[in-house]
C-alpha cells in the first residue's frame, strides 16, 4: 500500500499511524480499499449487499486492536459506507476509527458512516473515533458519522469521539440499547470555528437491570459558528444515567443545549447538567501576567478545556 504525504498525514491526525499498524486493519482511501489485513481472532469481510466491512471479533479476544481508518484527498469525494463490529463475549479489544479529509478543490467532499456495534456478554471495548479536516480549497469538508450501540449482559464500552479541527458540517448521531449490568462511558470533544456547524444527538435506553450510562461533551465554538448538543437518556429499570454538556463560546458563536431526561421506572437514577459560558476574565489575566498574549492565554485555556 503506496501512500503519498497527504495521506501519511490525515492517518497520523485521525489513527495515530506513522506507518502501516500491527494486527487487524483496514484502510479506505478516496472510496476505496488501500489496505486490510486480518488475524486468527479478528475477520474483516467486505459486504456484499452494500459498501462497508463486517469485522468479527472472537470470544475471548484479549489485548488486541482493530484500525479501520478513512481518508479522503480527492475534492467532490462522496463516500458512504456501513460497518457492523460483532464483539464475542469475555473480549477485551480496542477499536480505532475515524476519517480525515483533505480538500484542496471547489467540490465537497464528504463521509457518512454508519457503525453498528453488537458487544457480547461481559466484553470490554475502547472505541475512538477522530474526525480531522484540512485543505485549501473552496469545497466543503462534510462527516455525518452515525453510531448504533448493542450492548449485552455485563458489557462495558468507553467511546471517545473528537473533532477539533476543518469540518464544516457534521450531524453526528449516536444510539445505546443497554442490557443487565451493562455501562456505557461516551466522552466528547468538539471545536468549531468560522461558519462551521456541529450538531450531536445522543439517545440512550438503559433497559436493563442495573446498567449505567455516562455522556459527557465538552466543546468550544469560535467565529461564527453554531453548536448543537441534545442528549436523551431513558431510564427504564433500575438504572443509573448522567449527562452532561460544558461549552465555551467565543466571538459570535452560537451553543444549543438540550440535555433530556426519562424515567419509565421508580428504580431510574438520571442526572442531566449543562453550562455555557465565555472565558473568565481572571483565568486571562492570570496567564498575561506570565507573559502570554491575550490570545495565548486563550488558547492556553482553550487547550486545556478540551484536553
Amino acid at each position: 500500500m503506496a501512500m503519498d504525504t497527504i495521506q501519511k498525514r490525515l492517518l497520523r491526525e485521525v489513527a495515530d499511524l506513522h506507518g502501516i499498524p500491527e494486527g487487524a486493519y483496514n484502510i479506505r482511501s478516496d472510496g476505496k480499499l488501500a489496505g486490510r489485513n486480518t488475524t486468527a481472532n479478528i475477520d474483516i469481510v467486505t459486504k456484499e449487499d452494500k459498501p462497508g466491512i463486517d469485522i468479527i471479533i472472537k470470544d475471548n479476544t484479549v489485548n488486541q486492536s482493530v484500525h479501520i481508518p478513512v481518508i479522503i484527498a480527492e475534492t467532490g469525494i462522496k463516500d458512504l459506507v456501513y460497518n457492523d463490529f460483532y464483539v464475542g463475549e469475555n473480549c477485551d479489544v480496542t477499536i480505532v476509527a475515524g476519517c480525515g479529509i483533505s480538500n484542496c478543490g471547489g467540490q465537497e467532499s464528504r463521509h457518512d458512516g454508519i457503525h453498528c456495534f453488537h458487544i457480547g456478554k461481559n466484553s470490554k471495548v475502547k472505541y475512538i473515533e477522530k474526525h480531522y479536516g484540512e485543505g485549501t480549497g473552496t469545497g466543503g469538508r462534510v462527516m455525518n458519522p452515525t453510531t448504533e450501540i448493542e450492548m449485552a449482559e455485563n458489557s462495558y464500552m468507553e467511546m471517545e469521539t473528537t473533532q477539533i479541527k476543518g469540518i464544516d458540517d457534521t450531524i453526528r448521531n449516536t444510539t445505546g440499547k443497554l442490557a443487565d449490568g451493562a455501562k456505557l462511558e461516551i466522552h466528547e470533544k468538539i471545536m468549531t470555528h468560522e461558519k462551521q456547524r456541529a450538531e450531536t444527538y445522543f439517545s440512550v435506553d438503559l433497559d436493563g437491570v442495573d446498567c449505567s450510562a455516562n455522556v459527557i461533551s465538552r466543546s468550544v465554538a469560535k467565529g461564527d459558528s453554531v453548536q448543537v448538543f441534545s442528549s436523551m437518556i431513558n431510564g427504564n429499570n433500575q438504572c443509573a444515567g448522567h449527562t452532561a454538556c460544558d461549552a465555551i463560546i467565543m466571538d459570535n458563536a452560537s451553543v444549543v443545549a438540550k440535555p433530556e431526561l426519562t424515567a419509565n421506572s421508580v428504580e431510574a437514577s438520571l442526572i442531566h447538567e449543562a453550562a455555557i459560558g465565555k472565558i473568565a476574565g481572571d483565568q486571562l489575566i492570570k496567564l498575561m501576567t506570565l507573559g502570554l498574549t491575550e490570545e495565548e492565554a486563550e488558547e492556553q485555556i482553550v487547550a486545556g478545556f478540551l484536553k
